[in-house]
């Protein structure tokens, strides 16, 4: 009887084995047929970008579909190289799936090109032309490259820096986690480190990186912070604040430490102004570009998106000298007389006059 069983057994792997070549050899062989081929823009064109129009829609382009021996889902890659490049390490202008046209806009287009080398403010040429493939195999190219000039504007300013933000019902915003929220300051010697000083009421807190979200979050209690990495992970202790006044919070995401300390704020000055004056203002060194001050903290301000030129700025109080602030490092920083160094962008800006300390963070729209 087991000798039947095993007999049995056998029989049926080897019709599974059988079915299974069958059904391989059954499957349909897929094979290139014809190229896609760049059909607008012509060669040649030009296109001259706008710092002031980063979301404008300054080409679109269009080819002719690839074709293959079957009915496949055919993806395609614009792609962009500098002229007479090999496209070794051309850049991605758009990816498609079975659509024949993108449209690309000013600062992706801008991006590619300093991407790929070219000067800001000066015309570069750059070949353009079209792949495809069917699920990561197969690929075609076109064989009719496209010649396009490019005048970049100054693009992206190099900022690799994380935002962490305040949250809860001692907060300006209170427990909602997109309207306001106080951003910290960060340290421009350690970029780990976050400091506000600043009003506070009775109540509780936490920081979060995303504004509209609940994760990364940090809390935490006895001076040891708590990091939450998603939403799915638990939640963790809120920071508190004991009675309303004036703390200062300081969190160091690398040690996950932190200090929460009242400050004493009984002899600081409420300023009726604060701007932003310098070179890379729009007033340059003439007048000061008003900021906004919050009405929950009267020391702090912040201005909304703000174009700058390369050059430096202070910020100063009531349009006069009498009291300024300054820095010596970009982005943030503070408690020196210096002019603070800008890169040509568009920067929101926060400052606190109780410490001196600045956030400007560049590459808005």
């Amino acid at each position: 009887m087991k000798n039947i069983y095993k007999i049995l057994i056998a029989f049926i792997g080897v019709l599974a084995v059988s079915c299974n070549a069958d059904a391989v050899d059954d499957r349909p062989i897929v094979s290139a047929v014809s190229v896609p081929e760049i059909t607008s823009p012509a060669t040649g064109q030009a296109f001259v970008l706008d710092a002031d129009k980063p979301s404008e829609e300054v080409a679109k382009f269009t080819w002719s579909a690839a074709t293959y021996s079957a009915a496949v889902v055919v993806k395609y890659s614009l792609l962009i190289d500098k002229k007479g490049g090999d496209f070794k390490a051309a850049k991605t202008l758009a990816t498609t799936s079975s659509v024949t046209e993108a449209t690309i806009l000013a600062k992706d287009l801008n991006q590619a090109a300093i991407d790929l080398g070219a000067a800001t403010e000066v015309v570069s040429q750059f070949d353009v032309k079209i792949t495809s493939n069917v699920a990561g195999a197969i690929p075609q190219e076109g064989t009719k490259l496209i010649t396009i000039s490019v005048t970049p504007y100054t693009g992206r300013v190099d900022y690799n820096f994380t935002e962490w933000y305040l949250v809860g019902d001692a907060t300006v915003s209170g427990w909602d986690n997109n309207k306001g929220n106080q951003i910290l300051f960060r340290n421009p010697k350690n970029s780990n480190e976050y400091k506000f000083t600043g009003f506070f009421k009775k109540g509780y807190f936490k920081t979060i990186s995303n504004l509209g979200s609940w994760a990364p979050m940090y809390g935490g209690s006895g001076g040891t912070l708590v990091y939450r990495g998603t939403e799915s992970d638990p939640d963790p202790a809120s920071f508190e604040i004991p009675a309303e006044g004036y703390y200062t919070f300081i969190m160091d995401v690398d040690k996950l430490t932190y200090k929460l300390t009242p400050y004493d704020a009984s002899a600081a000055t409420l300023y009726a102004t604060v701007g932003i004056i310098g070179d890379s203002t729009p007033g340059g060194w003439d007048s000061s570009t008003p900021m906004i001050k919050s009405t929950f903290n009267g020391h702090i301000w912040s201005l909304g998106v703000t174009a700058l030129k390369d050059g430096g700025l202070k910020f100063r109080a009531n349009d006069s000298w009498d009291v300024s602030w300054g820095g010596n490092t970009a982005f943030s920083g503070g408690g020196t007389g210096d002019n603070i160094p800008v890169a040509k962008s568009k920067y929101l800006i926060y400052f606190n006059d109780l410490d001196g300390s600045y956030l400007m963070i560049p590459n808005q729209e």
